[in-house]
Formats: C-alpha cells, sequence, structure tokens
C-alpha cells in the first residue's frame, strides 16, 4: 500500500509553499529543545555505533543534530519538497535524506537492507498519520531497527488539543504558522488514548520506557512562552531482543 492521496498532496503542498527555513513551520523549533532532551531520554538503551533514521525529517533541524551524535545520520521524509529543503539546509553535508514513503514497506526493506540495523527516532509521526496508514508506520520503525537498533517515539497527548485551541483562538486569530497548518489540511492531535503502545506492540516492539514530557513549537504565546504540547515518549525495540546494555 502507499499513503493517502489526501495525505501526500497535504504534505507536498505544506512543503512546496514553505522557504525551508528554520523555525518557519509550527513544530519546527531548535534541536536543543527537541531530539538533544530526546537523545538523553534514550541514551541508556542505545547503541551509538548504529545509524540512526530520522522519521518524517521534514527540513532536517532534527537530523542534522542526530548526525553529531551518530555515526550516520538519515532523514527521511514523504515530501520531495522537505528533503530538497532539508539538503540545501545542511550546508556541511553532516546527514543524508532521501524520499520515502513509511507505507511504503517494499521501500523501507530496501533502506534497511542499505543501512543494516540502525535507531529510529520518531517526532509526532503517527499522530499526523491517517489512521489507514499508521500500522504500516509502525511497522517500518520495527523493520528498521531489526534486533540491535532502538527506536525513539514520541507524540502528542489528547491534552495537546486543548493547547492547539488556545493558540488558534487567539484574540485576531491563529497566528500564521498555525493558519499554514489548516490551509494545507494537516490534522494534528488525531491518535486515541492508548492508540501509540498499541501500534507499537502490534508491529512487534517491546517498549523498554516511557514517560511525559511536552513538545516544543516554534511557535509562541503573547507573553512570550513558548508553545509546547503534552507529549508521551516510548522507547521500543524488536520484541525479545534485550534490555538496555544487552
Amino acid at each position: 500500500m502507499s499513503a493517502s492521496e489526501r495525505y501526500v498532496r497535504a504534505w507536498e503542498g505544506f512543503w512546496a509553499e514553505s522557504t525551508g527555513e528554520q523555525g518557519e513551520p509550527f513544530w519546527d523549533a531548535d534541536a536543543t529543545l527537541t531530539a538533544a532532551p530526546h537523545t538523553a531520554l534514550f541514551a541508556d538503551h542505545v547503541d551509538r555505533t548504529l545509524p540512526i533514521v530520522d522519521l518524517g525529517c521534514g527540513n532536517g533541524t532534527q537530523t542534522r543534530y542526530l548526525a553529531g551524535q551518530f555515526p550516520r545520520a538519515v532523514g527521511v521524509d514523504l515530501s520531495a519538497s522537505a528533503v530538497a529543503h532539508a539538503r540545501r539546509a545542511d550546508r556541511d553535508a553532516v546527514a543524508e535524506y532521501e524520499q520515502l514513503d513509511l507505507t511504503d514497506l517494499a521501500g523501507v526493506k530496501r533502506l534497511a537492507g542499505r543501512l543494516g540495523e540502525a535507531n529510529v527516532y520518531v517526532r509526532a509521526v503517527l499522530h499526523q498519520s491517517d489512521p489507514v496508514d499508521r500500522v504500516p508506520v509502525a511497522a517500518a520503525v520495527a523493520l528498521l531497527l531489526g534486533r540491535r537498533g532502538r527506536g525513539f517515539v514520541v507524540e502528542p497527548t489528547a491534552a495537546a488539543k486543548t493547547v492547539l485551541q488556545q493558540v488558534a483562538e487567539r484574540p485576531g486569530g491563529p497566528p500564521e504558522r498555525l493558519r499554514q497548518v489548516r490551509k494545507h489540511d494537516l490534522r494534528p492531535a488525531e491518535v486515541a488514548a492508548g492508540e501509540v503502545p498499541e501500534l507499537l506492540r502490534g508491529a512487534g516492539l517491546e517498549i523498554l520506557d516511557e514517560g511525559e514530557s511536552d513538545l516544543a513549537m516554534s511557535e509562541r504565546h503573547p507573553d512570550g512562552t513558548r508553545v509546547e504540547l503534552p507529549a508521551r515518549w516510548f522507547v521500543v525495540a524488536a520484541a525479545g531482543s534485550g534490555r538496555a546494555g544487552d
């Protein structure tokens, strides 16, 4: 199968109209607020000699950070325009980028074959996927991990909707970053409670660790504080592949 036509059109339309500049998208906070603390959360579980794949890399903000933490970093995205932005922004070519539909499991297997076992970083991808696409996206994570890889998956919780509603209902209307999300029919925070761990376990993954955190956005509230979405994170591995340090 492949991602729905609506989903492909929405994301390609968004990135085609974007300049690709860091911070322009609503969710594109600096890596020091995102990938850096996330990497620390799964540091005790991960084999840093393995490469890492950033799923849904967008313009590559997080991928470039991850490239400094692992011997090889590959960012993949459904949108060709997003991949083009990521390559342009990576002036020192510290990472690699390629277009990949995560629901195309044959394509995912080809990437896994080239990389070997890898770690995986998934920041707020499942909640943006159409419901029919979430099972294959979780399966893609499992395919890339193999036995030795570890994955970090973080997704907004239902409480994120309240925060997004507050941002949308500001006097004068929603900020431009959020207007772009709505214009292109991107649909945040639509994963039901308990769905993420169910998807992960259904893909043959074991949850090694989990917890709550806030996902930093690039947008700020009128008082200057950063918009943060309540989220839950999971460290995963192939079921039965061993705990941290094994």
